[in-house]
């Protein structure tokens, strides 16, 4: 009980500190919060109301087709400019793509000559540049084989494929950009909240109090696991509640319950992380760099923006050493699928073993590093 009443009540210390630091406040209040809405909503990979213009010297019914297939939501109302406007518009970016649709287009198509289109893009916007040159293409080409065929249907095909999208019907991104920036938020912000507070008492001197107080470092490492661990978990949640699902109406389909629950395991292995990593920076600015060394692999390799299944097999293999991975896999089964425990108490148990060791060598570094400074 003595040991349970001092790991509480440095805990309370510790959330305490974290209340009189604006800044760590603030941090937490954007990264769940802004950042989780920007990585819902701002998604370059997709064409979404591109700006386009039109120069039609032809003015034939075929010309009209082709300016009507370009709409909302993908494309913004085309603009009809004349052919001197291409290149003033294209300067001041007002255009990503300016389609230039020759005279006598239509004569040529209908006598089964190979006329030629010009489409002009702004490469600078790269994503879209690539993305809507071939969407423009296809749609041209639609239009043109329709008209010349004067008929919209297509032919029916010798095979019927069914498509049917699970989990995302409209295959919306916005889903899988804020659920997928909780979870790396989750791991980014334990690691810095640990590691932050255990180098402010060292840069405060505050360590050196503890030190003659009658606590072991095992309880002053675990008061720092919980109660940061703590602020992150009901941040998540909240964020899970009221920007996820109320703001940008993403439906969760497993347990969040459940979700907390694994994301709290994975608490324990990054938080144990954060302070093995504060241990090794002897300040605020070298805890940032050895951070950003961490964080970019275990995000970028866990499987959060690629499939770990096309990433090498000794990457894949290094990696099942990481919580990430786990906690990815889990928080994407529940929810994204809704799968239960039955599917995912692997990952719940992975994240058990990982976080003892994880704890295990922070603990025994910390106390080396305790026992320096006395």
């Amino acid at each position: 009980m003595p040991h349970a009443a001092n790991i509480y009540r440095l805990g309370v210390k510790e959330l305490w500190s974290l209340a009189r630091d604006p800044m760590m406040l603030v941090l937490i209040t954007y990264t769940f919060t802004v950042s989780i809405y920007v990585a819902a909503t701002a998604m370059p990979e997709t064409l979404h109301n591109a700006p386009l213009a039109i120069v039609d010297e032809d003015a034939s019914p075929l010309s009209a087709r082709i300016a009507s297939a370009f709409y909302p939501p993908r494309f913004k109302p085309p603009a009809m400019i004349p052919l001197s406007g291409i290149d003033a518009g294209m300067d001041a970016g007002d255009y990503t793509f300016v389609l230039d649709i020759p005279p006598e287009f239509q004569r040529d198509v209908l006598a089964g000559r190979s006329p030629t289109l010009q489409l002009n893009v702004d490469a600078t916007r790269m994503s879209q540049a690539f993305t809507g040159s071939s969407y423009i293409q296809q749609m041209v080409m639609g239009e043109i084989n329709e008209f010349v065929h004067r008929y919209r249907s297509n032919p029916a095909p010798p095979v019927d494929l069914a498509l049917r999208a699970r989990f995302n019907p409209n295959l919306e991104q916005a889903w899988f950009g804020a659920l997928m920036e909780i979870i790396n938020n989750v791991t980014m912000l334990s690691i810095i909240l640990t590691g932050a507070a255990l180098i402010r008492e060292r840069e405060h001197g505050t360590i050196e109090h503890l030190l003659v107080m009658p606590v072991t470092p095992f309880e002053i490492m675990l008061a720092k696991v919980w109660s940061m661990g703590l602020v992150v978990l009901l941040a998540a949640a909240i964020a899970l509640v009221f920007v996820v699902q109320t703001v940008l109406c993403v439906p969760i389909e497993g347990s969040v319950l459940l979700f907390l629950t694994g994301a709290a395991l994975h608490l324990f292995a990054t938080t144990s992380l954060g302070i093995f990593m504060a241990t090794l920076a002897r300040s605020m600015p070298q805890f940032g760099m050895l951070a950003v060394l961490i964080l970019l692999p275990l995000q970028l390799l866990s499987g959060s923006f690629t499939p770990r299944e096309s990433m090498p097999g000794i990457v894949q293999q290094v990696m099942q050493a990481a919580p990430t991975t786990h906690f990815v896999a889990l928080g994407q089964a529940i929810l994204f699928r809704g799968a239960g425990i039955g599917v995912v108490w692997p990952q719940f148990l992975a994240l058990v073993a990982i976080g003892a060791v994880f704890f295990a060598i922070a603990l025994n570094r910390f106390r080396r590093t305790i026992n320096q400074m006395a």
